[in-house]
């Protein structure tokens, strides 16, 4: 057996970066570097700024299925017919996904109006229906007004109720 003098063996950190060639990058060779970084970062930035947009700002859509589900569980006429609580959802369906997604349409008029249609399911202890609402972004006040709200019973309680219907001045 051979013993090494440790003192001969030398820094193991260096061993990996004497082979290193220290040549000169070159001015096209560190921007094409520097745009590739950038580009990395623009779009992990753009990732970082979608998902805080869907997480903290609630969207539009749910506003104003917010709205709409709120002005129908507290409306007499619709707890007489269906009871209460009230549930409201997006599509008939097992999937908890397709319930949780609002079928909706946005749209600015010709009057530079912003509108939001949702359609929804509602439920309580004794029927279900179905909703159909529309807001308007009132440009005079920048508050969220309905056009209409519509709330259409379905099996044995059949008929319709109409909750908000906006008629301007």
């Amino acid at each position: 057996l051979e013993k090494k003098d440790l003192s001969t063996v030398g820094d193991p950190f260096d061993a990996p970066t004497y082979n290193i060639p220290e040549k000169p990058v070159t001015f096209a060779e560190g921007a094409s570097y520097s745009v590739v970084i950038l580009a990395g970062l623009g779009v992990a930035a753009l990732a970082g700024y979608s998902v805080f947009k869907e997480l903290i700002f609630e969207p539009k859509e749910y506003k104003i299925f917010g709205k709409a589900l709120a002005r129908v569980q507290s409306d007499s006429q619709v707890t007489a017919r269906i009871g209460y609580p009230i549930t409201g959802y997006g599509n008939e369906s097992r999937n908890r996904a397709a319930r949780q997604r609002i079928p909706n349409r946005v749209w600015t008029d010709e009057d530079g109006v912003e509108h939001v249609e949702v359609n929804f399911y509602i439920r309580g202890p004794h029927g279900a229906g179905k909703v159909y609402s529309e807001m308007f972004k009132d440009n005079s006040d920048r508050t969220w007004k309905f056009m209409y709200l519509l709330v259409e019973f379905t099996a044995s309680l059949q008929g319709q109720v109409m909750l908000e219907s906006y008629i301007p001045a």
